[in-house]
């Protein structure tokens, strides 16, 4: 059996956040959709993407609350020069007008969440965990290999992040994924994580959650099988069963 464990290091940096966690089964990285589902899921993504622009009152991203509130967040603990948190990134392309495009159907409905509330979601591939999944400060120097390098990039002493028995999953929290758990064609279960740290959102949270659940299932076919809200008074979960 295998679980999500947040530590008491991360809790100490932020009380009251929240974080959205899905696991799901079944999963085609490259299921092939019919010209009327891919024709919805397209659409999916359009209005995401102009949804998104609800978020964006400056024309500077940094000023834009759901944007500054990461950086603020992400000053909290060691972070490596310039990570910022992965719902910027998806933010600045709208900002700039170049709006977030299709890639793939898993990858098209998760990036259309994550626009419509806001949200960093990060996936990742649940068999390739070692051990429990946690997320709590490291002590440095732990085995991470970024996608698209062939360098290892161990984090710093005090840095938040997710890891496992074999080394770290994503640094600064949700800033970077690792190679070792990244989703590739192959996977079938994965580990879907959206995180909050504004407690006032906390209903928006719940609503990407299960948005996000409905159109994985309706349009992937997966199954999903674990859904949970962890909070500091609910601070672990099963996620995946022998």
């Amino acid at each position: 059996m295998k679980k999500f464990v947040t530590e008491d290091s991360f809790w100490e940096i932020f009380p009251e956040a929240a974080i959205g966690v899905l696991t799901v089964e079944g999963v085609q990285e490259n299921a092939a959709l019919d010209e009327v589902q891919a024709a919805e899921v397209k659409d999916l993504l359009d209005r995401a993407n102009e949804a998104a622009r609800g978020f964006l009152t400056s024309e500077v991203i940094s000023e834009n609350h759901v944007v500054e509130v990461w950086r603020k967040a992400y000053q909290r603990f060691p972070t490596k020069k310039g990570a910022r948190c992965a719902i910027e990134a998806l933010l600045k392309r709208v900002l700039h007008g170049s709006p977030v495009g299709t890639i793939a159907p898993s990858v098209d409905i998760t990036n259309a969440v994550s626009l419509k509330y806001a949200i960093p979601i990060g996936v990742e591939d649940l068999d390739a965990f070692a051990g429990d999944l946690r997320l709590g400060t490291v002590k440095g120097g732990e085995d991470f290999l970024p996608i698209g390098s062939d360098k290892q990039e161990p984090p710093l002493p005090g840095e938040l992040a997710y890891y496992d028995d074999a080394g770290v999953v994503c640094r600064c929290w949700n800033w970077r994924d690792g190679q070792r758990t990244s989703v590739k064609d192959g996977t079938a279960s994965e580990f879907i994580a959206m995180e909050c740290v504004e407690p006032e959102r906390l209903d928006s949270l719940r609503s990407a959650v299960d948005e996000l659940a409905d159109l994985l299932t309706r349009y992937l076919g997966v199954r999903v099988t674990h859904r949970q809200i962890i909070t500091r008074d609910c601070r672990e979960m099963t996620i995946q069963e022998p």
